[in-house]
């Protein structure tokens, strides 16, 4: 829905761009208007919002994936332990007839004071407590059974109750997504096409400025500096993707949102990351911009809720809400926060 509609009005800005006047005349709003200055600035704050509404989405959808597999599994072990608590109730009963059913022989001391045969019958008496260390056994089993039964049927229980929890928590950060990106669409539905050629002029003198700025600063080092394999095998993977649909929640392979499309890049490369952008940042080794290297994660905004694949010259491909697609943006296209290596050990 959003990544269409996003397309439409790019196309649409485009156009309108080849056939009006340049940005500046538009760029004086009328009486009333808001300027252009801030159209774009509420449009990033809307891009930022629904990216990080879809970010939380993915979080929850994560946990969910794990909290079903851990209530499989303790459903798989409850089962396991029923089974073996059956096995060990019928041990209990077999021993309990087997109790009634000697009841009224006379004592392994009687027989002893009575036999013919001493030796054997302290032979027997051997048997005899064996007999009775192997009921303790068996008592014992029954009582263990019955306790891990009991602990895994609770723990069931409350691994279940999380996951359906999670999964009404998920529901709220999906409506909570298609909230912000009806924001989103509904300023862009308000927006003349004057505007928005505007509003695009203005974002790309915007990015521009930033990128000259950073590279200028020198913050991104000097010299270009080669993938290791598995960034090759990454980046190769993301350039692949380009001009597929952008989509809030997914990985790939027909859509992606822009941490589906880092993780599912690197996992092509043998490499496993964490789903979300905040997680990656959070947990990947940090790298300075001087250092970068083609397959790097550039993170952008300080919550960490944007992504992208460093490819080298300056340059990030990334499933870019605003773009509505996969697409190559100069690093600067957003606030950088700071980078991670998915392989810091490699070389």
């Amino acid at each position: 829905m959003s990544g269409r509609l996003l397309r439409l009005a790019c196309t649409a800005a485009v156009a309108a761009q080849a056939v009006l006047a340049p940005a500046t005349a538009v760029a004086v709003p009328e009486p009333g208007e808001r300027p252009v200055s801030q159209l774009l600035t509420d449009l990033q704050r809307l891009y930022r919002e629904a990216e990080r509404a879809a970010e939380t989405y993915n979080a929850t959808e994560e946990r969910l994936r794990k909290q079903r597999a851990e209530v499989r599994r303790l459903d798989g072990e409850l089962a396991r332990a029923r089974l073996s608590l059956h096995d060990s109730r019928g041990a209990a009963g077999r021993l309990a007839r087997q109790q009634y059913q000697g009841s009224t022989e006379i004592s392994s001391y009687v027989r002893l004071l009575l036999a013919r045969d001493p030796q054997h019958a302290l032979d027997q008496g051997h048997v005899i407590g064996q007999l009775a260390r192997e009921r303790a056994e068996t008592v014992g089993r029954l009582a263990g059974s019955e306790r891990k039964a009991d602990a895994l049927a609770r723990k069931a229980r409350k691994a279940l109750d999380k996951r359906l929890s999670l999964a009404e928590r998920q529901k709220e950060d999906r409506d909570e997504v298609r909230e912000r990106l009806r924001d989103v669409e509904e300023m862009l539905a308000s927006l003349t096409p004057e505007q928005l050629t505007a509003v695009a002029e203005l974002e790309r003198e915007g990015v521009g400025e930033a990128q000259r700025e950073l590279v200028t600063s020198g913050a991104l080092g000097t010299g270009e500096r080669e993938p290791s394999r598995e960034g090759d095998r990454a980046l190769r993977y993301a350039v692949q993707q380009l001009d597929k649909p952008y989509e809030w929640g997914a990985e790939g392979p027909g859509a992606y949102d822009c941490s589906g499309l880092t993780s599912g890049a690197w996992a092509r490369a043998g490499v496993t990351l964490p789903r979300t952008s905040q997680e990656q940042w959070a947990r990947l080794p940090r790298v300075p911009l001087a250092d970068l290297r083609p397959g790097d994660l550039v993170v952008y905004f300080p919550e960490a809720t944007h992504v992208a694949m460093y490819l080298g010259g300056g340059k990030v491909i990334h499933a870019a809400l605003s773009a509505g697609k996969v697409t190559v943006s100069p690093l600067a296209a957003y606030p950088v926060l700071g980078a991670v290596r998915p392989d810091a050990g490699a070389r």
